[in-house]
């Protein structure tokens, strides 16, 4: 099977088009910073805002909790990942 010009150009033109997301996903982007790491913390809960926990972490960054039903000032243990701004309670 014979290619003719225009077909050669796009074959290069795909070929480079790959390379250059392959390089620019592996090197700007890398996959790894789509997994986070699970961070652990024994927080005191700040406030709940019908049904909404906020807590305080050591990463200065504050985590929501949805879906609570702790009281403001009960120290519990929540799991985050990590630069993220939402958690969940970890059950004892």
């Amino acid at each position: 099977m014979e290619l003719n010009s225009s077909q050669k150009t796009g074959l290069v033109f795909v070929g480079a088009f790959l390379t250059a997301g392959i390089v620019l996903s592996t090197i700007v982007f890398p996959f790894w910073n789509l997994i986070r790491e699970d961070v652990y913390e024994e927080v005191t809960i700040l406030t709940n805002d019908d049904g909404i926990c906020y807590v305080e972490t050591d990463d200065t960054i504050p985590k929501i909790i949805e879906d609570c039903t702790l009281k403001s000032g009960d120290v519990v243990t929540i799991k985050f990942g990590k630069g993220l701004a939402w958690a969940s309670v970890v059950e004892p």
